[in-house]
């Protein structure tokens, strides 16, 4: 059985920098993939036109057959004049990050009141609004957010409890396209679907897969946020199985030296993050094939996510291939390695039905 994909795009993808970048950049590719909505969150952030362009320069140096979606991390330094500068260079979308919530994100906001014209300049020149929705659930951000209840927030319900500040600026700036990043809960399902044609969100395959159970004590699949309760897996995937036009496709591809990710001390917690770009059309089809929903594979790797961010794709198709007679292919379980760089991918040693046809 063979399948032709429209050009995969993934909308939310972390590539690193310096000799981790060499490695996981070309993985885009290998993973099915032309298309990549880079991250901002190295060190330093990524938060002006110049540093963007720089950073995409870099990434296509390495990889010059990917389409590099560059985007800006939302700091104090960005103006409304750097936005409409952003614009111009083609820089697609700007990234908040709540302070200390997940991976490099010390530099994260404190007020989005206080990026209101901001947010108004990206509405004009018609940018994208990228949120990651949670609300920190350490007391030492009891500051942030002074509009919320602070009250018993953690890991678990710290999404649920932003919704209510997607709702707040989707209703103040009804026009700018915002995306709920890596949704993890039913609560945000029915809160992007509450909201009108301007707010989308992406679902990673990783959490299409996990609940609470498959995290707690196994450092591998633990990521920000992190997978919930089966109940709320299944809200994602019948959105998937649905076909709602604004739930595609973002990985959350977040590779971490295999010893931040393997290993935590009493005084440092493991790496979250989830690997998944080298393996990530092959394994999206695995997983939606398991639940019913491979007939969706297309319009949630591709087709709704380009039509929100008005990405068209070229015309390629990939190619996939499934397994017959229980030839399963397998993932390599020892990970991949380039110089003193490596990366260890989800699901390392499994065997699935699906792999990109030669």
């Amino acid at each position: 059985m063979e399948l032709a994909i429209a050009q995969p795009a993934d909308f939310h993808v972390h590539l690193r920098q310096g000799a981790l970048s060499e490695l996981v950049a070309p993985h885009v590719r290998k993973g099915g993939f032309s298309t990549a909505y880079v991250m901002p969150n190295l060190k330093p952030p990524i938060t002006s036109t110049d540093q963007a362009l720089a950073y995409k320069a870099a990434l296509e140096k390495i990889e010059p057959n990917v389409e590099f979606l560059m985007t800006l991390y939302l700091s104090p330094e960005l103006t409304p004049d750097e936005i409409r500068k952003a614009k111009q260079a083609g820089i697609v979308g700007v990234k908040s990050y709540p302070r200390g919530v997940t991976t490099n994100s010390d530099g994260g906001i404190e007020s989005y009141e206080a990026y209101y014209p901001v947010f108004e300049a990206m509405q004009e020149v018609d940018m994208v609004l990228n949120l990651h929705g949670e609300i920190p659930s350490d007391s030492a951000h009891a500051s942030l957010f002074s509009s919320f209840s602070f009250n018993n927030i953690h890991v678990l319900n710290a999404e649920p409890s932003f919704l209510p500040h997607l709702h707040k600026t989707h209703s103040t700036f009804p026009r700018l396209r915002i995306v709920l990043e890596h949704a993890t809960t039913r609560a945000a399902v029915e809160a992007v679907k509450a909201c009108g044609d301007t707010v989308a969100c992406t679902i990673t395959v990783h959490h299409l897969e996990l609940t609470v159970d498959d995290w707690a004590g196994q450092s591998w699949n633990f990521c920000k946020p992190v997978a919930k309760y089966p109940d709320d897996r299944q809200a994602l995937r019948d959105i998937v199985k649905e076909g709602h036009p604004r739930f595609f496709l973002g990985s959350d591809s977040a590779p971490h030296p295999p010893h931040n990710k393997s290993v935590s001390t009493p005084s440092c917690g493991c790496a979250a993050g989830i690997y998944t770009s080298p393996i990530l059309l092959p394994l999206t089809a695995h997983v939606l094939e398991a639940f019913g929903a491979l007939d969706r594979l297309e319009d949630f790797v591709s087709t709704f996510g380009r039509k929100f961010y008005k990405i068209p794709a070229n015309g390629n198709k990939v190619l996939l291939t499934r397994a017959t007679h229980g030839a399963t292919f397998s993932i390599p379980e020892e990970g991949y390695t380039l110089k003193d760089e490596s990366a260890i991918p989800f699901w390392a040693g499994k065997r699935i039905n699906w792999s990109l046809s030669e």
